[in-house]
């Protein structure tokens, strides 16, 4: 473990505590560019998140319609009834999107898919990088509007599901996570500069609550518009 990493677990709530923890759940609220660019506007938004802490799984509910919640792991994504009935599912759903880019159209376990990787990704950090096979590494730092953030490289192993195998996360000077890079490989690699931001203390774990994602060009800068997500959490849970 990286002594940078170190810093990150202990600012958002120390490693025992996490370990400690088995679940968070909260309502999203999702906008931005790209849900209406894939085909589905309003569809997440509003509704509740769940991730596990210590497995990859992501659950949300309800999903389009009252009793129905999603089961994403790495290798399956389903849509239940709230009682657990396989309403469909889909195995092996990254196949599912090659030849994709930015513009292309997600059906609705695909849309269930990304959301799930993603939302599991980010409510599960600092955790999910101490899992077998997460490579971190301390790289040179980036000052961005007047602020010096170290960076950490971390390299993702092909059972863990996420953006793209190789990320950047910048932390500032009190340990805590400000920003992500990353290239959206199910959306062609898209070049993603993703902010975070509002950190709560829930529990004895620090949660961001909100998150505001733009595209990043050549420079490592962020596109500022349009605003490809936003994501904000209200009624954090730690469980």
């Amino acid at each position: 473990m990286t002594d940078l990493l170190t810093t990150v677990l202990e600012a958002h709530g120390g490693l025992a505590r996490w370990q400690e923890a088995r679940r968070i759940s909260a309502r999203q609220f999702f906008d931005g560019a790209l849900w209406p660019l894939k085909g589905h506007p309003g569809a997440l938004d509003g509704i509740t998140v769940t991730v596990d802490l210590h497995r990859e799984f992501t659950t949300q509910e309800p999903f389009f319609e009252p009793g129905r919640r999603t089961a994403f792991t790495p290798d399956r994504i389903a849509v239940e009834t709230t009682e657990g009935e396989v309403v469909e599912e889909l195995r092996n759903p990254r196949a599912s999107f090659a030849g994709h880019e930015l513009t292309t159209p997600w059906n609705r376990l695909q849309l269930a898919y990304f959301s799930g990787y993603a939302m599991w990704t980010y409510l599960t950090e600092p955790i999910s990088l101490t899992f077998p096979g997460v490579r971190t590494e301390e790289i040179t730092p980036w000052t961005e509007d007047g602020e010096k953030f170290r960076r950490l490289k971390v390299t993702y192993p092909s059972d863990l599901t996420t953006h793209s195998t190789e990320q950047v996360l910048y932390v500032d000077g009190n340990g805590l996570l400000r920003r992500r890079d990353y290239n959206v490989d199910i959306a062609g690699g898209a070049p993603s500069a993703h902010y975070i931001s509002d950190h709560r203390e829930v529990s004895g774990l620090v949660v961001p609550a909100t998150r505001m994602i733009y595209g990043r060009d050549e420079n490592n800068a962020k596109v500022p518009d349009p605003l490809i997500v936003s994501i904000r959490l209200d009624d954090i849970t730690v469980s």
